[in-house]
């Protein structure tokens, strides 16, 4: 009997320890997709009210596919982001300067696979730091380079936005793994 309770222990301890371990993981996972994200809108809404790079924004809108949060990423793949894309895809061809549509429809109609295959992981967090690097890149080309860096609050803010990406990127490597 002594034999049987301690294998219940163990068993018991090894549940208390997945869960622990389970508990981490999550929270790494939930703060990396929520500070992620506002980051990501933080610095979309900062590009589209500054120089509007193309690039910056094709990568911004990356970072939000691999970091949206999962309830929110399953609402935009069911039926209210088919509709909403069906939305924005008429808008698209009456007024096509104003309603770019391609970015929102890669999140309704990327294959469930390819969608789950780059959210879920260790890959995501490697994927969200090569995006962070290339937008300082791309930030630092379309300012003129380091010599014709100035220090003005739409930088500031964009440097602070990345650096948000940067730390919950980070966080979630860190605590994921």
């Amino acid at each position: 009997m002594g034999i049987s309770m301690e294998l219940g222990l163990m068993e018991e301890l090894a549940q208390t320890v997945s869960f622990t371990e389970l508990d981490s993981s999550s929270k790494a996972r939930a703060s990396f997709q929520w500070v992620g994200t506002i980051a990501a809108l933080f610095l979309l809404l900062l590009n589209r009210t500054g120089q509007r790079s193309h690039m910056q924004t094709n990568l911004l809108v990356l970072y939000l596919f691999t970091s949206f949060p999962t309830v929110l990423f399953k609402i935009l793949r069911g039926d209210f982001g088919r509709l909403v894309a069906f939305l924005a895809t008429g808008a698209n061809l009456f007024f096509p300067k104003t309603f770019p549509v391609a970015r929102f429809i890669l999140f309704v109609i990327t294959p469930d696979w390819l969608a789950y295959g780059v959210r879920d992981g260790i890959a995501a967090g490697i994927y969200c730091l090569i995006i962070g690097v290339l937008l300082i890149i791309t930030k630092i080309r379309g300012i003129g380079g380091f010599r014709n860096c100035e220090c003005s609050l739409d930088s500031f803010g964009y440097f602070l936005g990345i650096a948000f990406l940067f730390f919950c990127t980070i966080l979630y490597l860190c605590g994921g793994t």
